[in-house]
């Protein structure tokens, strides 16, 4: 007897073994889908916010998973290594497929690592670390904003929509910030290189005319006392565009407005003591010390700059008058050539001097005035509103506040002064704040992204 066989399809016809064919491919089971393992990957490992900030930087998170649409994914936090400071509760995930943005609102200063997990489909997940740090809440919250990548804001100029100009005193790097949000700059130009600069420059004011900005260091000693040739500089750059669209290019530069100041002091009888303030061993932060930080060109002038001095106060003694030098020829300055000066200026500021100035459309001065002393977070701060004759003296318009970290540093825009309602916007530096409550100075943190200056807008009385 022979063995049972199955019988072949030729046996029974072409339809019969087709229909024998699919028959035994339906019996067959299908493979199951494979899914890899997703990603997660952040656009930023390290993120910044503030105690009841507007308007917090975020982080764009992107995920993706091989075998599975990506909007099938979900994000969330997992974890918080510090919940007093944000939960897990505290973070925010919005938007779909394979970009999402993460928000944290934070509740305490501090640090905090968060993990945040996706899972894919078939039940895969990945992690990832998102090191947070929050800074303490502060005065006019709703109003504020806060610049990321530095922390030393020095100078700032208007550049359109809403965007502005910052200059830092610790590096030669200019960065270009949407001043409505918190956040990275959109675009930054590190100008050392085209300075010949070995040390910063010490930016500490800016002025724009037409389309050239002019810039200016501090010209004075180290905090040391010790004479840095880089501090002794002024230049120029060319903006192009505007807002977003903001582009920059190298102009010139002069190295010797220090020096003819001092000439110029001396030729006048060292009625400001300039030559025994920049000698060596001298610091530029004491009341007859030599330290320059406003710079704003006069009514009508494309070549007259006001050079405006936070230290030394006239005479130079607590309740002194506050210090302007007219450089007449600064577009020539900005190009090496020997300064030449107007008649100085005193303005009374209430024993303060000045920390920046800024002119209106009408030719008025807005003045932001502080101490020549280096304790920024604890002396008094107001802003002046000026008409901009020599022999008239300044009003008062506004009282600062001086609680938070921080010292008030420039005025990024001037409006019309003699509007009702007028709203001018400020920004600081923080560089020597501890902003994280670790005793470490904003400036020395490690990561940029936790470095941060405060913009702050306020009405004028």
């Amino acid at each position: 007897m022979r063995p049972h066989s199955s019988p072949s399809p030729r046996a029974f016809g072409p339809l019969a073994a087709l229909a024998l064919v699919s028959a035994t491919a339906l019996a067959t089971p299908a493979h199951a889908v494979s899914y890899g393992t997703p990603t997660i990957k952040l656009s930023a490992a390290y993120l910044s916010g503030a105690v009841g900030a507007t308007g917090d930087p975020t982080v764009t998170v992107t995920v993706a998973q091989s075998g599975a649409d990506a909007a099938a994914l979900t994000v969330t936090a997992s974890r918080s290594s510090k919940t007093s400071v944000a939960a897990t509760t505290d973070v925010a995930v919005a938007g779909g497929a394979g970009s999402r943005t993460v928000a944290v609102t934070a509740h305490a200063r501090g640090y905090t690592d968060i993990t945040l997990k996706v899972t894919g489909l078939g039940g895969k997940t990945a992690t990832t670390t998102l090191h947070y740090a929050a800074s303490p809440a502060v005065r006019h919250s709703a109003d504020a904003r806060y610049p990321t990548g530095a922390s030393d804001a020095s100078a700032a100029v208007d550049v359109g929509g809403g965007y502005v100009l910052v200059a830092d005193d610790e590096d030669n790097t200019l960065r270009l910030y949407d001043g409505s949000a918190s956040g990275a700059p959109v675009r930054s130009w590190d100008l050392g290189g085209a300075l010949g600069a070995d040390k910063e420059v010490d930016i500490e004011g800016a002025a724009r005319v037409g389309n050239t900005v002019y810039w200016t260091g501090s010209l004075g000693n180290n905090k040391d006392g010790a004479y840095r040739a880089d501090r002794n500089t002024v230049f120029t750059t060319t903006v192009s565009g505007s807002g977003a669209a903001t582009s920059l290019t190298f102009g010139g530069a002069g190295h010797r407005l220090r020096d003819d100041l001092v000439a110029w002091d001396e030729a006048a009888g060292d009625r400001y003591g300039f030559a025994h303030a920049t000698e060596d061993g001298q610091t530029p932060k004491q009341v007859d010390g030599f330290n320059v930080e406003g710079l704003e060109f006069a009514p009508g002038s494309s070549t007259t700059a006001y050079v405006g001095f936070r230290a030394p106060l006239v005479p130079p003694a607590p309740g002194g008058k506050a210090l302007i030098v007219p450089v007449t020829n600064m577009d020539q300055v900005a190009r090496g050539t020997k300064a030449e000066f107007g008649t100085p200026i005193e303005l009374d500021l209430g024993g303060l001097s000045i920390r920046d100035l800024r002119r209106d459309d009408r030719g008025r001065f807005l003045i932001l005035a502080g101490s020549w002393a280096a304790d920024d977070n604890s002396d008094p701060y107001a802003l002046y509103s000026w008409d901009g004759v020599a022999g008239h003296q300044p009003a008062k318009v506004l009282d600062l506040p001086t609680a938070d970290a921080g010292g008030w540093e420039s005025i990024v825009a001037v409006p019309d002064l003699t509007a009702a309602g007028a709203r001018v916007q400020l920004i600081t530096d923080d560089g020597d704040a501890d902003l994280y409550g670790d005793g470490v100075q904003a400036k020395d943190l490690s990561h940029p992204e936790w470095q941060k200056s405060r913009t702050t807008w306020f009405t004028l009385s």
